[in-house]
Formats: C-alpha cells, sequence, structure tokens
C-alpha cells in the first residue's frame, strides 16, 4: 500500500521529523481543545489504541484503509481495529463484524424493503462496540447509519460518565439541502468531531457549534498514489509529457487492450455504473441500451467497466455482461492502476452519480453524469434541493462543466444525444479537460494553505492529515 512517509524519505530524515512537521502544520486547527486529554496521549497511557471503524460503503472502505494506515504510522503505540468495513480494509487486515455490503443502500424508498435488517445491524454494531471499548469511534461517510449508531452508543453511557470519542470522518451534505444546518447543530450531541474533505465545510461546521477539521479531499490520496503518467495534467498538455513518458503510457494502453480483449482502433466508452447493487440493477440496463444505440454512430464501439469491490455487484455485473451489446471488458476497481490506465484508453465515460465522477475528473477523462432512483426519491430531491446541481465537480465549479442528465430524464435516447457531443465536440472535451485541471488545483491548494512546510506539500495525504487530527483531538466535554 502507498505510505506518504515514504514518499517524503528522501526529504525528511526520519519519521519522528516528518511527524513534528505535521504536528506544526495542523496545530491551530486544534488549539480550541485543552492538551490534557489528547487521544494520543490517552492511548500511551493504555498501552494500545482501540479504534471502532465503520464503513457503509466502498468509497467509505477506500478512506478507511487509507486512514487505518495513518493511524498505524503516526500512532506511538499499536493500534487495534474492529467495526464494519469492505475489502480494502479487509487488506489492511481489518476482520470486519459483518459484511459491508448489508448495510450498503441507498436512498428514501429504496431503504424501505431493507429496514429491519439495517436497524438490527444497528443495534448489533451498538454492542460490538460497547464490548470492545474503545478510545475512538470512526464513522466514515453513511450518514443514516453513521449517526444512529453514535446517538445510540452515546446513550449507551450512564449518564455523568464519559464513553468514547465519536468522530465522523466526510460531514453531510448538509450545503445542499434545505435545513442542512439546523440538522447539522444536532450533531454535537453525539458526534465530538467532523472530519470535513471540503474547503468551505469546516467553517460552516465550527459557526453551528460542531468541532470539525478540513483535511482534504480523498482524491488528493489518489493522485499522490498514481503514477504522474495517470494524472489529469497528462491528458491535456503534452509539453508535460516526455518521450519516454509518452512511450511507457503507449506500452501501458497497449498491454491493457491486448490484456482485454480490446481493438487498439475502436472507440470506448468507460461505465461505472454504481458501487451499490441496487443502484447498478436500475443503471447499468440503461447502460446496456444506451451502448445498442450508440453503435449505429460507432460501428467499432466497445466498453470497459471497472466493478467496484462489492461481491453482490460482481456477481450481478458478471452476468450482465455476457449480453452487452458491444464487446466489454470487465475490470477490477479495487486496483487504482488498472482502473485509471483504463480510463486513459477510454475516450468518454458514462458514470452514475457519485464518488467516481471526481475519479473522471482526476483522469481528464471527459464525461456525462447520470443518474435515476425511485420516483417517490427523485421527488423528495426536487422538493428539498437547494443546489442547482448534483455531482461535485460542477458544484465546486458553479457550473455545468459535465452534462447531467438526470431522473426521468434518465433515458437512452437523451444519454447517447449527450455522449455524442462528448465524444466529437472537441470544444466540449476541452472545456472538460481544462475544468478537471482548475478543479484540482483547487483542492490542492486548499489543502496546501493548512500546511507551513515543503515536506508537507509534498506528501498531500488526506488520510495521514485525519489520522494525525484523530490522534490529537479530544473529546469537547460539554
Amino acid at each position: 500500500m502507498f505510505s506518504p512517509l515514504g514518499a517524503i524519505a528522501s526529504h525528511s530524515p526520519t519519521r519522528r521529523a516528518f511527524v513534528s512537521l505535521l504536528s506544526d502544520a495542523i496545530a491551530t486547527q486544534l488549539r480550541p481543545y485543552s492538551l490534557q486529554s489528547r487521544l494520543v496521549d490517552v492511548a500511551e497511557r493504555d498501552g494500545e489504541l482501540r479504534v471502532f471503524l465503520v464503513a457503509g460503503e466502498v468509497s467509505g472502505d477506500t478512506i478507511a484503509s487509507r486512514l487505518m494506515q495513518g493511524l498505524k504510522d503516526l500512532s506511538p503505540v499499536p493500534v487495534k481495529f474492529t467495526g464494519v468495513g469492505g475489502e480494502s480494509m479487509r487488506k489492511s487486515g481489518f476482520e470486519s463484524i459483518f459484511s459491508m455490503e448489508e448495510i450498503s443502500v441507498m436512498g428514501l424508498w429504496e431503504l424501505l424493503p431493507h429496514i429491519v435488517n439495517i436497524r438490527s445491524r444497528i443495534n448489533y454494531t451498538v454492542e460490538a462496540a460497547f464490548l470492545f471499548q474503545p478510545h475512538v469511534v470512526i464513522t466514515v461517510d453513511s450518514k443514516g447509519f453513521s449517526f444512529r449508531l453514535l446517538k445510540l452508543l452515546r446513550s449507551r453511557y450512564a449518564k455523568g460518565t464519559h464513553g468514547p470519542l465519536h468522530i465522523h470522518y466526510v460531514a453531510p451534505s448538509f450545503w445542499a439541502w434545505k435545513g442542512g444546518e439546523e440538522r447539522l447543530r444536532d450533531l454535537r450531541h453525539f458526534v465530538d468531531h467532523i472530519l470535513c474533505i471540503l474547503p468551505f465545510e469546516a467553517q460552516i461546521c465550527k459557526l453551528n457549534g460542531l468541532p470539525a477539521t478540513y483535511v482534504g479531499h480523498p482524491i488528493l490520496d489518489d493522485s499522490s498514489s498514481l503514477s504522474p503518467l495517470l494524472t489529469v495534467h497528462r491528458r491535456s498538455s503534452s509539453i508535460l509529457v516526455s518521450e519516454s513518458e509518452k512511450q511507457d503510457q503507449q506500452r501501458q494502453a497497449e498491454s491493457f487492450l491486448k490484456h482485454n480483449g480490446l481493438s487498439p482502433g475502436s472507440n470506448i466508452v468507460a461505465l461505472l455504473p454504481g458501487s451499490r447493487l441496487q443502484e447498478v440493477r436500475r443503471m447499468l440496463p440503461i447502460y446496456a441500451e444506451t451502448m445498442q444505440l450508440l453503435k449505429e454512430s460507432f460501428p467499432d464501439l466497445s466498453c470497459v467497466v471497472p466493478i467496484a469491490p462489492n461481491q453482490q455487484v460482481q456477481g450481478y455485473i458478471d452476468k450482465a455482461a455476457r449480453y452487452f451489446p458491444v464487446p466489454t471488458a470487465l475490470i477490477p476497481g479495487a486496483s487504482l492502476e488498472t482502473k485509471y490506465v483504463a480510463f486513459n484508453v477510454s475516450k468518454a465515460a458514462l458514470c452514475t452519480s457519485g464518488s467516481a465522477v471526481m475519479e473522471l475528473m482526476l483522469a481528464g477523462l471527459p464525461s456525462v453524469v447520470s443518474y435515476r432512483a425511485h420516483l417517490i426519491t427523485e421527488w423528495l430531491i426536487h422538493f428539498k434541493k437547494k443546489i442547482n446541481f448534483i455531482s461535485l465537480p460542477n458544484i465546486l465549479l458553479n457550473s455545468e462543466v459535465i452534462p447531467e442528465v438526470l431522473f426521468r430524464d434518465c433515458t437512452p435516447e437523451n444519454l447517447v444525444k449527450t455522449l455524442r457531443l462528448v465524444l466529437l465536440d472537441k470544444k466540449a472535451r476541452e472545456i472538460q479537460i481544462e475544468s478537471a485541471k482548475k478543479m484540482v488545483r483547487m483542492l490542492d491548494q486548499s489543502i496546501e494553505q493548512k500546511k507551513e512546510h515543503a515536506d508537507l506539500c509534498r506528501i498531500r495525504s488526506p488520510g495521514y492529515i485525519a489520522a494525525w487530527t484523530i490522534l490529537h483531538v479530544e473529546k469537547n466535554l460539554h
């Protein structure tokens, strides 16, 4: 696994020096707390750090695995983990108390068939956390499950006594919904600190009485982990690419195409139908019909489908791909480099709204964002939202840089029309690529503003900054 400590080895002589630099860089954010009961001090006293960690979906699983690595490297004592997680966390030695897929449900109406099982899993998780006696409970995204868990766990401790520190990683998108800030204020009763991934979120949390720290968007960890050949800057400017790098990139592409049985001259579209079974079942048939219509204009059309590391999703896509109307290569989405090579050989992407849109922006791959849900869920979203866009790049740039084809408009006919534009219109493609560069720079600059030393700017690791923040936060007693 990529380790930022290794990445700065040539610039910092020892791990202790790195830790000292990182401490200085974020100390100003933590000064409102007393230094008497920091998490790291309690862990040192007990000789170990016990972390109960919960991730409920694939993107959260990736974030949590990087956080685990950061905590292991930065903690002065051994770290013990348990909780709920997925494939990425298991590769880091995590043992989940049940399958993460059981709670990976999104939507309002869509939740109803699963509500009994999810309530049961919440109660089971509360008991497991209580028995583990953790120093800290960390929930990652999945706000519905996470906040119910934290609220119930807080109530388990007798009045007047203090349980574990409660930290939530990835602030809920309170800024997107009517009444969002009011609900944000309620979190302070059972959340002690929030780790934010967007630059503007921490200040709003603090104004609503909720301690928070901006740690950087997880896409910056992708950028640090990947070969320079796979970043957004390489697709948009040949000046930045040396002849040897061009040759390496060409060899990567040729090897990928050969391995997956794809023609080098074909028009390849990357399809990303989602990471949850319910959304894949809804979106993949629409994508298949879209490809059927699109191949009338592009007879050499083929597809690559990065599959999320979710066993149910993998099984469903494996079966569905046998009947796809164009040559289709299925690749493991858990392999970061393979996924970005797939993006590099693709000419465009069709993506279900979610964290994958940010990955496409990092890759500089022009794309179309789509989304369908149950009619009741769609109606509630229309009624409650207070923003104009659904995908994060468009929200951050305040412009529909990436075309969005949503809800009842999300039909194969409309998707074909929009994809044709993205495939054929050179100006539209360049706008997306240049906007991607702007967005990545925006996130980069925001995180670097939190750093006072050159060594820290070189690593750009939100996972490690999050780990350090957790170790140095104390519970806000009030």
